[in-house]
């Protein structure tokens, strides 16, 4: 049986990338999200899913993962053993595609839980309360 993904707030994501420069940080949101909502300083990008079909293709993903990893470390370590973080716009999509990473056997994987915009407030708008944005992390956009 696999354990549960571990869970990270964004300042917590921050530390372990300031503390593993091993680590990477996987954001699993739409192209779109991606290069017009902003997204972490440095984070790759993997998405867990596109428009116009929505379909996730775990095998896919997973894939990818392994190939942005491999390309990032020059091949040096094993994608499967270098330090994983997902994230999206609020922790759910990325803990989806955390699962899959972990199940395809990557032993150090970490879900963003606040994502990169955060919760909804009583006012349903995002950032308010949580998240990468929220915290003052860096981040970019296009």
């Amino acid at each position: 049986m696999i354990d549960p993904v571990k869970e990270l707030t964004p300042l917590q994501a921050w530390d372990l990338l300031q503390q593993r420069p091993d680590a990477a940080l996987i954001d699993v949101r739409t192209t779109v999200e991606f290069l017009y909502v902003g997204h972490p300083a440095q984070a790759l990008h993997v998405p867990w899913q596109e428009a116009p079909g929505w379909e996730v293709d775990r095998e896919a993903f997973v894939t990818q993962v392994r190939a942005a990893l491999r390309e990032r470390s020059g091949a040096k370590i094993a994608p499967e053993d270098l330090p994983a973080m997902t994230i999206c716009r609020s922790g759910k999509r990325s803990l989806a595609a955390a699962q899959a990473m972990q199940e395809a056997g990557f032993k150090e994987v970490y879900n963003v839980a606040e994502g990169f915009e955060g919760d909804l407030d009583g006012r349903k708008h995002r950032g308010t309360i949580n998240g990468w944005r929220y915290h003052g992390l860096p981040w970019e956009q296009t």
